[in-house]
């Protein structure tokens, strides 16, 4: 099994065009489309890496980046 990534982005087709690249490098790709629904799925998975931005809906990335360190 590949290495597990969550893509975080706002972008429908930013997160479409990173998840295809991480594909086809063999890597398990979900994807979250606001804070709080990547904080959520961070809690209930282990990924190897996180790609969050910055600037989203509901929970911003940074706020994200520091409950998850919690």
């Amino acid at each position: 099994m590949g290495k597990r990534v969550l893509v975080v982005d706002d972008e429908k087709l930013i997160v479409k065009g990173i998840r295809f690249s991480l594909e086809q490098e063999g890597m398990e790709v979900d994807c979250a489309y606001d804070g709080e629904e990547a904080y959520t799925m961070a809690k209930a998975k282990e990924y190897d890496m996180i790609l969050l931005d910055v600037m989203l809906p509901k929970m911003d990335g940074l706020t994200v980046c520091k409950k998850i360190k919690e």
